[in-house]
C-alpha cells in the first residue's frame, strides 16, 4: 500500500499501513458491527420487548440518527484536532452506550442507547478517511477506500454467524458489554498508534465550506444519483433483509445467520472489486459516475426481485443485494477526487449526514409500512407487505438514474470531452 506523504512528515508505506490503516479500520470494522448487529439479534429482541415492526425500525435506525448529527461537530473537531484526538473521547462514548444498552430494562432505555452508541460510532469512518487521505496517494484512494469499506464489510459479517455462535456462550446485554470493552480498546489503540498529523492550512468556516460542497456540480451530481441508493442499502441491509429471510422466505434463525454472514462476505468482495474496477475504468477513460450509474442500475434490478416476490431463489436475492450495493460506498472516492483538497473532509462530512439521516428515514418508514399489514399467528409478515416496502424503495431512487441517463443524453460532448475526470 504505497503513500504519498505530505510535505510536512515522511512514513514508509508499511508504517503507513500499521499505524494508521490498520487502527482507524479497525474503528470502522466495530461501527459496522454494531449498526448490523440487530439484524441478528432482532428476534431476541422482538421476543423480550414485544416489539412491533415500527418498534424494531425505531430502534435499530436510531443508530443512523444519532450518527448523522454526530457528522458536523466530529467534522469541526477532526480539523481542529485530527482523527486520533477525536477517537478516544467518541469510542469511549459508544462504550457508555453498548454499557447501557445492555442494562436497558425498556423501549424507551435501549432506543436511548442505542442512539448514544450512533452519536459515539459518528467519526469512524470519516476520521479513517481523514487520515488515510493524508497518507495515501490521491491515485490510490479509491483502490484504499475500497479496502477500508471492505473491512467494515469484515464488520458486518461479524455482525451475523459470529454473533450467533456467541449467543451459544452468553445473551446480547453479555454480548453488548464485550462490545462496550472493544470500543474503549479501539480508542486507546488509535490514540497509542496514529502519528501525529501535519499541519494544514486554515480552512474556511465549516457552514461557508458545507455551502460550497452543496454547490460544487461534482457534488450534486454524485449525490442526485447515488445518495438515496446508499441510504436503501445501509437501512435494508442493517435489518429488514433478516426479516425479509424470517417472514416471507420462511427460514429459520440459523438458516437466516447463514445467509446474512454470506450477504456481508459479499460486501467484503464487492467493495474491493469496485475499487479496482473504478481504477482500470478510468486508465480506460470511464468516469467513477458512469461506473456509479451501472452498478445502481443493477441494484435497482436487484430490490426489482424483491418487489416481484423472486421466488426461484430467495437466498440468491439477498446475498445479491449486499454484494450489488456495496457499488453506492463509490460516491466517497468520487467527491473526493473532485473537489478541491481543502473542502474534501468537509465533503464526506456532508455525504455522512445526507446517507445516515437517509439511512433512519429508510430504516424506521420501512418498518411503518411493513406494519400496515397484520402478523399471521407465528409472528410472520406477508409477502405483499415487503413488496410495498420495497416498490416505495425502487420509485425513490429511480429518478436519480432516469436523470443522469437524460443528462447524458443531451450532453454526450460533455462526457466525451472530459473522459478521465472524476
Amino acid at each position: 500500500m504505497p503513500s504519498a506523504p505530505p510535505a510536512g512528515g515522511q512514513l514508509s508505506g508499511r508504517a503507513v499501513f500499521v499505524l494508521v490503516f490498520l487502527p482507524f479500520a479497525l474503528g470502522h470494522f466495530l461501527s459496522s458491527l454494531m449498526r448490523t448487529v440487530n439484524a441478528t439479534l432482532a428476534p431476541q429482541l422482538v421476543v423480550a420487548l414485544s416489539l412491533t415492526p415500527g418498534q424494531l425500525g425505531l430502534l435499530t435506525s436510531a443508530f443512523f440518527f444519532a450518527f448523522a448529527l454526530a457528522q458536523l461537530p466530529v467534522g469541526i473537531a477532526l480539523d481542529r484536532w485530527g482523527p486520533a484526538r477525536v477517537q478516544l473521547p467518541m469510542l469511549m462514548l459508544a462504550g457508555v452506550g453498548a454499557l447501557a444498552f445492555a442494562g436497558g430494562q425498556t423501549f424507551t432505555q435501549l432506543l436511548v442507547a442505542r442512539a448514544v452508541i450512533g452519536l459515539g460510532l459518528g467519526g469512524c469512518f470519516m476520521s479513517a478517511v481523514k487520515a488515510i487521505s493524508t497518507w495515501i496517494a490521491p491515485a490510490r484512494l479509491p483502490s484504499v477506500q475500497g479496502y477500508l469499506i471492505a473491512v467494515g464489510g469484515l464488520g458486518a459479517a461479524s455482525a451475523t454467524l459470529p454473533v450467533r455462535l456467541a449467543l451459544h456462550y452468553m445473551d446480547w446485554r453479555g454480548l453488548f458489554v464485550w462490545l462496550a470493552a472493544a470500543a474503549a480498546l479501539t480508542g486507546i489503540l488509535i490514540r497509542a498508534l496514529s502519528p501525529p498529523q501535519p499541519p494544514s492550512a486554515r480552512k474556511a468556516p465549516l457552514l461557508e465550506a458545507m455551502r460550497a460542497v452543496y454547490r460544487h456540480p461534482a457534488f450534486r451530481e454524485t449525490a442526485a444519483l447515488v445518495l438515496v441508493p446508499h441510504t436503501v442499502f445501509f437501512g435494508i441491509q442493517g435489518l429488514w433483509i433478516s426479516r425479509w429471510l424470517s417472514d416471507v422466505a420462511r427460514f429459520s434463525e440459523e438458516a437466516v445467520g447463514y445467509l446474512l454472514y454470506l450477504g456481508m462476505a459479499a460486501v467484503i468482495f464487492g467493495a474491493i472489486a469496485v475499487g479496482m474496477l473504478t481504477e482500470w475504468a478510468g486508465r480506460r477513460g470511464v468516469r467513477p459516475i458512469s461506473v456509479a450509474a451501472a452498478g445502481v442500475a443493477l441494484f435497482l434490478l436487484v430490490q426489482l426481485g424483491f418487489v416481484l416476490d423472486w421466488r426461484p431463489s430467495y437466498q440468491l436475492l439477498s446475498v445479491l443485494f449486499t454484494l450489488v450495493g456495496t457499488v453506492t460506498g463509490i460516491e466517497y472516492t468520487i467527491v473526493a477526487q473532485s473537489l478541491p483538497g481543502a473542502l474534501t473532509g468537509r465533503a464526506a462530512t456532508c455525504l455522512n449526514l445526507l446517507i445516515f439521516l437517509g439511512a433512519f428515514a429508510v430504516q424506521a418508514g420501512f418498518g411503518l409500512v411493513v406494519g400496515c399489514w397484520r402478523p399471521d399467528l407465528p409472528g410472520h409478515y406477508p409477502a405483499p407487505a415487503y413488496q410495498a416496502a420495497f416498490g416505495t424503495l425502487v420509485l425513490l431512487q429511480l429518478p436519480g438514474l432516469l436523470w443522469f441517463v437524460r443528462r447524458r443524453a443531451r450532453n454526450p460532448l460533455e462526457w466525451a470531452s472530459h473522459p478521465t475526470s472524476p
